[in-house]
């Protein structure tokens, strides 16, 4: 690290995280209310917190940061909440509803639903505007943009109050003279009116996936840019040294000024640093397949990184929007702590996705909350203390909790109360499961080979139960797994991807000298723009990688292709992996069939420095020392309960064995190592846990 400090804050719909790491390797975490509102808001509460623990004042502790990171759901909610910008669409004249036709299908799970409502469209129909112009797909114009029309199309827009413009034209891709010239009519006619193409934004073939991010990334972006503007004031008006950084849902850092314009990169800004946090947390154990779970009060995320390399998906459907942008695979339930429980009309025991969130809460919060949920089951089964203080100032009430759990699940099932609460942390369990299953074995991936990494201040109560019933061996759980995402952050790199359409077949008449420059000048695009971040050479690294297909699919598959000159010998082993990959991913391949290529891609990282890792030292402590009390608990559901102990973290050395069942309580979490798994503290500040295979 070059200075003091490294700051990473992870604005959360609930909480606001911090995570403060010292040169020195220490680490130090807080947390803050959120104010979606402003965000500046929470975060100088959360720099209060900091001031006060380290006294010293706020300026000169960011005056002492190397780098200020900044994750945060406001794109997330904005989309969520449809609160967006007023949208204008100009498109190819014909084209005016193929964000509304949407490929003709609905989405995976609904498509035979006759009753399944269609989307809400952020471009109403009376805002898309057809421009008459057509360029082929070769890149040549076959009919000249007609300027009349888009400039009517702008005063339209002016006379709707259109706040941001999208424009994307049919095979752009290969010739975006047509969208750089309406840009240019827009920006002249609206100054100031946030505007963005499809050969900007995500170029690509596929016209409706091209289409639909654009408008996406014109709807978020207004808002992205305000606050953005706002974080970066505020963090100049404490003399911040460098600029403030933002995830990107990418996994990869950017600067603001990026994002203000393209919104869409951040809409899984948040969970999307958990995979490189995993990682950091597993490579002491030289461990690289790793599966992170991370449980809050309202949701499970779940992301897969194999080798090392994380799980990316494009071209999906997010909350029913086609993105054809990169993003870390996030899988993620309605599956929280405040999860709520309850037997529906048929006598089924159903769990989530409602949750009760921080208000009222779980019943045992003792803030209004009447339906049991997930964490009052832990409650009633032991694995939570009923005399905890939670966030010093909620105290449980364990008495309310067994009768919520009796009056709304045990007496309509008629069956005992731990019976009842078994049940509930089961099916929480298994719902978790199959979504660990939805990233692991459904993309070709065996679960049993991946260490389960912990993240959330619910998921430790959880965590081995979910392991056994993968089949993993080995769990991994962070002494900072409540604010996991803000800890990815600060040890994470810039990362920008760029994209562009090359179709040709992969045979002998391949134009090997067209490919070459084109991968050549997307390198030296994405160096420069990293070298003007400050980026010295030996800092940035390229990672390449083509999307191909068999002649006649519809769909293709990403393969990675190393760096360097493409020759025809290396062709070969390119269509060796590419049908490698589609076997893994659609059980079989078919070598005799001729490939075409349809996108390439290169991904330009700026190698940020990591902070150092405080090792612990044994203090001398045995585990008696940090043993607490022994209190009844159940870890099945014929209720047998065990008499478990309990140790509180903090007190516990490095390399001690904890044999299950047994309970650690940390500050912000408990951890239940259920009976045949044994924990131990590392001295990289991780808990591993792990059984006999």
């Amino acid at each position: 690290m070059r200075s003091k400090y490294r700051l990473g804050v992870d604005a959360g719909g609930t909480f606001t995280d911090f995570v403060l790491a010292e040169k020195t390797g220490d680490v130090r975490v807080f947390k803050s209310p959120s104010t979606p509102h402003d965000g500046t808001i929470a975060i100088k509460a959360g720099l209060a917190q900091i001031s006060e623990a380290l006294g010293e004042s706020v300026e000169s502790i960011i005056q002492q940061c190397d780098l200020c990171i900044n994750g945060t759901t406001v794109a997330l909610n904005a989309l969520i909440e449809q609160k967006g910008a007023k949208v204008g669409l100009l498109c190819t004249a014909g084209h005016e509803d193929s964000i509304e036709i949407r490929l003709g299908h609905k989405e995976e799970g609904y498509r035979y639903d006759a009753d399944f409502p269609p989307a809400h469209m952020i471009v109403p129909r009376y805002l898309r505007r057809p421009i008459p112009g057509r360029v082929l797909v070769d890149g040549s114009e076959h009919t000249p943009l007609d300027e009349a029309a888009v400039r009517e199309a702008v005063r339209y827009f002016k006379e709707e109050g259109v706040e941001s413009v999208a424009i994307s034209f049919v095979w752009a891709v290969r010739n975006p003279d047509h969208e750089r010239r309406a840009r240019e009519i827009v920006q002249e006619m609206m100054p100031g009116v946030f505007v963005c193409t499809g050969t900007e934004v995500d170029p690509q073939v596929r016209e409706y996936t091209r289409t639909s991010t654009t408008v996406v990334n014109a709807y978020l972006s207004p808002v992205m840019r305000r606050y953005v503007e706002r974080i970066d004031d505020y963090f100049r008006s404490l003399g911040v040294r460098h600029p403030v950084r933002y995830f990107q849902s990418n996994g990869g850092l950017a600067i603001g000024e990026a994002m203000q314009g393209r919104a869409v990169n951040a809409i899984n800004s948040g969970p999307a640093s958990a995979p490189q946090a995993g990682l950091y947390v597993a490579k002491p154990f030289d461990i690289d397949n790793v599966i992170t779970v991370d449980m809050g009060g309202t949701s499970f995320d779940i992301t897969l990184t194999k080798g090392g390399q994380t799980n990316l998906n494009k071209n999906i459907d997010f909350l029913r929007y086609r993105i054809g942008v990169p993003m870390i695979q996030v899988e993620t339930l309605g599956a929280g702590g405040g999860s709520i429980c309850q037997v529906d009309e048929y006598g089924m025991l159903q769990v989530g996705p409602e949750s009760a969130g921080a208000t009222p809460g779980p019943v045992c919060y003792g803030k209004g909350g009447t339906r049991p949920t997930v964490t009052d089951a832990n409650l009633v089964l032991g694995y939570l203390n009923p005399k905890a203080v939670l966030g010093g100032s909620i105290r449980l009430d364990a008495e309310a909790a067994l009768e919520a759990v009796r009056e709304h699940v045990a007496e309509p099932l008629g069956i005992s109360v731990e019976r009842a609460a078994y049940g509930i942390s089961t099916i929480v369990n298994l719902n978790m499961v199959s979504g660990i299953r939805r990233v692991s074995i459904e993309r070709g991936y065996d679960p049993r080979d991946f260490a389960l990494v912990c993240a959330g201040g619910a998921a430790g109560m959880h965590i081995t139960a979910l392991a056994e019933e993968i089949g993993s061996n080995t769990v991994l759980v962070p002494k900072v797994a409540s604010v996991f995402c803000a800890f990815g952050q600060i040890i994470s790199d810039v990362r920008y991807n760029y994209m562009a359409t090359e179709p040709m077949r992969l045979d002998g008449t391949a134009n090997l000298d067209t490919l070459n420059t084109r991968f050549d000048d997307l390198e030296q695009r994405g160096t420069q723009h990293l070298q003007a971040d400050g980026f010295a050479p030996e800092d940035i690294s390229a990672s390449r990688s083509a999307e191909m297909r068999y002649v006649g699919q519809i769909h293709e598959c990403s393969v990675d292709i190393a760096g360097g000159v493409i020759t025809q010998d290396r062709i070969t082993t390119i269509l060796a992996d590419f049908h490698k990959r589609h076997e893994e991913l659609y059980t079989y391949a078919e070598p005799h069939n001729p490939v075409e290529l349809v996108n390439i891609e290169t991904t330009l990282v700026g190698q940020v420095s990591k902070p150092p890792v405080r090792k612990l030292t044994p203090s001398g402590c045995t585990l008696n020392d940090a043993l607490t009390e022994t209190r009844p608990m159940l870890f099945d559901g014929e209720g047998h309960w065990v008499d478990t102990p309990v140790y509180a973290g903090e007190r516990l050395d490095p390399g001690i064995s904890v044999e299950g069942p047994a309970v650690v309580e940390e500050p912000t979490t408990n951890i239940v190592v259920r009976p045949g798994w044994t924990l131990v503290l590392e001295p990289n500040n991780c808990y591993r846990i792990t059984r006999e295979g």
